[in-house]
């Protein structure tokens, strides 16, 4: 069974939108987010530090979760790639522009290096810890909804970002930072428990959210997706 009976027309009003509030999410979470280590106070916990890119990655998480939700697997698939390649477009531009020669008089060279001179070690283990999350976080969702005969919404949107929360962790820590001493090798699992804490409690945190725009955008686009037929193989564009 594919959509629901209902729905209006051949095109969608908001996955446009939601494509590309995905992506800018995406670009930002890796661009503005991963220079800077923050800091707060919790109470009866102390001092948290953590990457300030945490604040922003898990939001696109909460809209893979809506497109996948509304739209289906496939064209949530389309959005993954989109974001994909506009991380790549993005970090080969940093690279070139941080590259280029400053002029003489200008003097923040090594600001504009620490801010977006990201190693490609780090640019590559980002990027394919995303590829595979993010897909994880899609699959899991979209079987979740087939399962639950597309009940319990808070299930799917929290069981599949633990998965697809856990695999990025996973994967990103190791790949970025072990043997480089930039963050000692015996403490990578608590960080990556920190990081995959943190970002689950956000998804949490955010369902009454989730809830108010899939809801709204299944009655919108007049569509409730189910990916009974699905091919879900990532490597596709078709929907």
């Amino acid at each position: 069974m594919g959509e629901a009976a209902g729905r209006r027309g051949a095109g969608f009003v908001y996955y446009d939108l939601v494509m590309v509030a995905f992506v800018t999410v995406l670009v930002c979470s890796n661009l503005i987010g991963p220079a800077k280590i923050a800091t707060i106070d919790l109470p009866l916990v102390g001092s948290f530090v953590f990457g300030a890119g945490v604040l922003f990655f898990p939001i696109s998480y909460i809209f893979g979760d809506v497109l996948t939700e509304v739209y289906g697997y496939a064209r949530a698939r389309r959005v993954i790639w989109s974001g994909f390649a506009a991380l790549a477009f993005a970090s080969v531009m940093a690279a070139v522009i941080v590259a280029l020669p400053p002029a003489p008089f200008w003097k923040n060279q090594g600001a504009y290096e620490v801010a977006f001179g990201n190693a490609w070690r780090v640019v590559g283990a980002s990027m394919i810890a995303y590829f595979c999350g993010e897909f994880v976080n899609s699959y899991i969702l979209a079987k979740m909804k087939i399962w639950t005969s597309g009940r319990w919404l808070w299930t799917r949107t929290i069981g599949s970002t633990i998965a697809g929360e856990a695999v990025d962790s996973t994967l990103f820590y190791p790949l970025a930072f072990y043997g480089t001493g930039i963050i000692p090798n015996e403490a990578l699992p608590s960080v990556m428990l920190a990081q995959f804490l943190l970002k689950t409690l956000v998804e949490v945190v955010f369902t009454p959210v989730t809830y108010a725009i899939v809801g709204g955008l299944k009655r919108a686009e007049g569509v409730d997706y189910y990916d009974r037929d699905t091919d879900f193989t990532p490597f596709s564009m078709k929907t």
